[in-house]
């Protein structure tokens, strides 16, 4: 019961010292939500606006109706033609240049192949398979319209979109930046009270007192976890109105898994002002260590199944990952506990290991000095 009431006053403390602080108070709730508009609305993974170039050396109803149908799916934005059709891929202003023959329309009538050439800037390798499949799709789809295919094709996939039928890209992207948002900045404004305290030098009226190790970082610990739960409110409440989020499946995975992985982000941030010496050191440590891992290796962007082997070990101890798919259920899978029960556990545990090693440097610390 002492324990506990010391810990109380401690996050008492802790919460009187963060209010009185204005700028602060108004970068904690600011910063997280600016930067989840700008993931929200700046990141797109679908090409769009793509430059196009079509040489049509046809010029018949036929090569225009072809070319249009290449512009009609909203994908390409035309662009002047140069001096040949290698020429705009050389000066950057196109992506891809479409050359049609001059018999297209007279080969096609005949019942006869003909090709299209289609030259590809490759240097940006996504883009450029993403240019090729739509070509390729658009080319079979008007020839379809058309009843230019000499067969059907025996096989045909009927292809429908199972939990974002619409192809919402912010269904996607606005849950991640949750897990990004809600990593980084708790764990750096803990880092940062850890560090202050060792500027100021107020930790040495910590050691002087009777507190614990444990009862004073728990204090913080669960100042800041308050925070965090204020910041989340504000965070996921703004992304509902904005991006029209809506829970998938019933809420208390996500409500769960967010208190534990927020508990997780404060306790990261913790240990890393527990090792850091000064403010500037602890913000490079959260930002780099924590927004890089979580960015990067999370699978916000990318695959986790694509990494190289050592990183996609390195990967299953990112809680960010293991948030992620308790936020993309929530939000669009709609699974519920069977689907996620693992993730909070996971998190949970590597939030037991971080506090158990701040606990144990700033233990150390206390007896050193």
């Amino acid at each position: 019961m002492i324990m506990l009431s010391r810990i109380i006053a401690q996050c008492r403390k802790e919460l009187a010292q963060f209010k009185r602080d204005r700028v602060t108070v108004a970068l904690a709730f600011l910063l997280p939500l600016g930067v989840m508009l700008i993931y929200g609305f700046a990141i797109r993974l679908e090409a769009q606006n793509l430059p196009l170039s079509i040489y049509d050396y046809d010029n018949s109803p036929l090569s225009r109706s072809y070319a249009a149908r290449l512009f009609a799916t909203n994908q390409f934005v035309p662009v002047a033609r140069g001096d040949s059709p290698t020429a705009t891929l050389d000066s950057g202003s196109a992506i891809a240049s479409v050359v049609i023959p001059p018999d297209f329309s007279r080969q096609i009538k005949a019942k006869k192949s003909v090709d299209v050439q289609v030259l590809v800037d490759g240097t940006d390798v996504n883009n450029a398979r993403i240019v090729e499949n739509s070509i390729r799709a658009t080319t079979n789809f008007f020839l379809q319209s058309r009843q230019l295919q000499s067969s059907q094709p025996t096989v045909q996939a009927d292809v429908r979109l199972w939990f974002n039928p619409g192809g919402e890209e912010s269904l996607y992207i606005v849950p991640g930046a949750f897990a990004l948002v809600l990593w980084i900045f708790p764990s750096m404004l803990s880092a940062i009270s850890i560090v202050r305290e060792k500027e100021l030098g107020t930790i040495l009226q910590v050691y002087a007192s009777n507190l614990t190790a444990w009862e004073w970082l728990l204090g913080k610990v669960f100042a800041y976890v308050s925070v965090a739960i204020g910041e989340t409110l504000i965070v996921m409440g703004v992304a509902a109105l904005v991006f029209g989020l809506r829970f998938a499946t019933e809420p208390t995975p996500l409500i769960a898994g967010t208190l534990v992985y927020l508990f997780t982000s404060v306790c990261f941030g913790v240990f890393v002002g527990s090792r850091s010496s000064n403010q500037n050191a602890a913000v490079q440590g959260t930002a780099i260590a924590g927004f890089i891992s979580a960015f990067l290796l999370s699978g916000f962007i990318y695959r986790t199944e694509n990494f190289p082997a050592i990183l996609s070990l390195l990967s299953r101890i990112i809680p960010a990952r293991y948030y992620l798919l308790i936020t993309r259920d929530a939000f669009v899978r709609g699974t519920g506990w069977p689907g996620v029960w693992h993730a909070p556990l996971i998190i949970g545990a590597i939030a037991l290991l971080l506090f158990f090693a701040s606990s144990k440097v700033m233990s150390k610390m206390r007896l050193k000095d």
